[in-house]
């Protein structure tokens, strides 16, 4: 019975997050392949074919193999997100927000940008 109930929340996820990775696809500053990742990812857990065809997909597939094989993040993806990080932090400091949110916030994007740019590169 737990078996089952588990499979049906990997797949969930795997489609939650594939939904969001083709809303991002269209919608600027919505992130397509860290979506797709996590789809991919849930997919193996518990939908074998849909992790299969994520792989195999023309644009993204390759993308997602090398980062579970190696851990690499194209230039191209550092920059557009550091760039997105840069203006979110920008259009955040123009809000009410409390001045804590204000300064955690961007430390938070630093670490991640950080990380990011620490990641390996084809």
């Amino acid at each position: 019975m737990i078996r089952p109930m588990v499979t049906v929340l990997w797949r969930v996820l795997a489609v939650v997050s594939l939904v969001l990775a083709l809303i991002g696809v269209v919608l600027p500053g919505l992130p397509t392949v860290p979506f797709l990742l996590v789809s991919a990812w849930a997919a193996s857990r518990g939908w074998p074919r849909l992790e299969r065809w994520i792989l195999a997909h023309p644009k993204h597939g390759p993308v997602i193999r090398r980062w579970r094989e190696r851990g690499v993040v194209p230039r191209r993806a550092k920059w557009f997100a550091s760039g997105m990080m840069v203006l979110s932090a920008g259009v955040f400091a123009a809000t009410p927000a409390p001045p804590w949110a204000k300064l955690a916030l961007p430390a938070f994007m630093l670490t991640v940008a950080v990380w990011l740019w620490r990641r390996p590169e084809e």
